[in-house]
């Protein structure tokens, strides 16, 4: 059976559990992070050496990266319609699902780290203000992208490219 290690709060971990729902998997789960079991644990780092939540142990297989979970599940499950085959729609996914985990997500982590968990540095108010221009200016790309070709990212159908930017939009606006 599928093992998620990682908080249910924790927007990565929220990737995985979205497609294992989607994929309709059985899964177990295990808190681990912030507010919960530390990740530098001897029992975690056995699992995780970069320490990195989330994780999955798939009856042996172990990967780490949410988008690497992503990619890996929805191919195991062989689910075309959310993980292409066809290159270049597969190249789109990849694309978003890059884009969506370095540009867009960027300015609102410092936000959301800054405002709501209130962590070191990222609770500067010039931090902040930084991630509140860079996230509007890429929030305002994203928009212009889907009124023009949406409602989805990477075609005319829901794939897992989608999934983290959904999530990340959710933030913002949380």
């Amino acid at each position: 059976m599928l093992k998620i290690y990682g908080r249910a709060n924790s927007i990565n971990v929220r990737k995985v559990l979205w497609l294992a729902d989607e994929l309709g998997l059985a899964y177990t789960r295990e808190d681990w992070g912030r507010g919960f079991r530390n990740l530098d644990d001897p029992a975690f780092k056995a699992v995780s050496p970069m320490q990195a939540i989330p994780v999955i142990d798939d009856d042996g297989m172990i990967l780490r990266e949410s988008h690497v979970i992503l990619r890996y599940l929805a191919d195991k499950a062989k689910r075309a319609d959310l993980y292409p085959t066809d290159l270049q729609t597969r190249a789109d996914v990849d694309t978003w699902l890059d884009w969506a985990g370095t540009d867009l997500y960027w300015g609102v982590r410092l936000v959301f780290m800054g405002l709501v968990v209130k962590q070191g540095h990222m609770a500067d108010p010039a931090a902040t203000g930084i991630g509140i221009k860079e996230a509007t200016y890429r929030m305002k790309l994203l928009d212009g992208f889907l009124a023009a070709n949406g409602p989805f990212l990477a075609g005319d159908t829901f794939t897992i490219a989608d999934i983290p930017t959904g999530l990340i939009v959710n933030r913002w606006f949380s």
